[in-house]
């Protein structure tokens, strides 16, 4: 069975990524616009009526801007966390019913052919969580905004074929750059996000023969530049032995445009 993966949009600015299989379609956070969302389906060929399901991290606006109307004009079920509906709903405006489903760290939720499992991430949120997702005996991993490093995170991320990893900052550029005390100390926090360097050492501890393409998502506008993201992680992984093109493939997720569509 193949499993399609492909990041809509990553970044400060907003994030969603789409994951399928022949028979399963569904996308993890929504956070632009609804008609952005349209946008990049439609570069996949899909529609919204073929989301089989809305999968949200957490109740920040990068993550859900566009969640309630992509629901209601397409009748999408969103599953998220129970703290994080209490978070989020009334940001959402008026969800069915039916289409408010609950997902538990640590327990599968079934889609169709598609196995979406929750865990738990450190942020600054109500209850939030990054995904496994696993179909055909394959696995993807999405690990965004996370403040620190537990083991938990290692555990989930291990053997995973495709995993979109958090990138967001170079320390250096938050601590000069032109941001508020308060809002340097939020993202340099433990329920901040996770710098470039953390991100390529992390990286270079979880890589094993079955990681074949590894995502740099989630990057800030003003404390990040793509480049310095890519270089970064790679110089540690090269460090550690890891060759970039040879024992992995490693992309960037685009903030505003649909990324690199890959297939395992």
């Amino acid at each position: 069975m193949a499993v399609e993966f492909c990041t809509l949009a990553s970044g400060s600015s907003g994030n969603s990524t789409y994951i399928a299989t022949k028979h399963t379609r569904i996308l993890i956070d929504a956070g632009v616009s609804g008609k952005k969302i349209e946008a990049g389906l439609a570069e996949l060929r899909v529609t919204g009526h073929d989301i089989d399901g809305l999968f949200i991290t957490h109740e920040h606006l990068d993550h859900i801007k566009g969640a309630g109307i992509f629901s209601r004009r397409f009748n999408v079920p969103i599953y998220a966390t129970y703290e994080t509906w209490i978070a989020m709903e009334d940001g959402l405006g008026k969800i069915s019913p039916g289409n408010k489903r609950f997902v538990y760290p640590g327990e599968n939720c079934i889609v169709n052919d598609i196995c979406v499992k929750p865990f738990h991430i450190p942020h600054d949120a109500a209850e939030p969580v990054g995904y496994n997702i696993f179909a055909g005996g394959k696995k993807v991993t999405l690990a965004t905004d996370i403040g620190h490093i537990t083991d938990e995170i290692r555990e989930n991320i291990a053997e995973s074929e495709i995993l979109l990893l958090e990138a967001n900052h170079d320390e250096n550029m938050v601590q000069t750059g032109s941001y508020p005390w308060h809002l340097k100390k939020r993202i340099l926090s433990d329920v901040g996000h996770l710098s470039n360097k953390t991100a390529g050492e992390l990286l270079s501890s979880v890589v094993d023969g079955k990681m074949k393409h590894v995502f740099l998502g989630h990057l800030s506008q003003e404390n990040n530049e793509p480049h310095l993201a890519f270089d970064t992680v790679e110089k540690i992984l090269e460090r550690n032995k890891i060759l970039v093109g040879k024992h992995i493939k490693m992309d960037m997720a685009y903030r505003h445009n649909t990324g690199k569509k890959v297939e395992i």
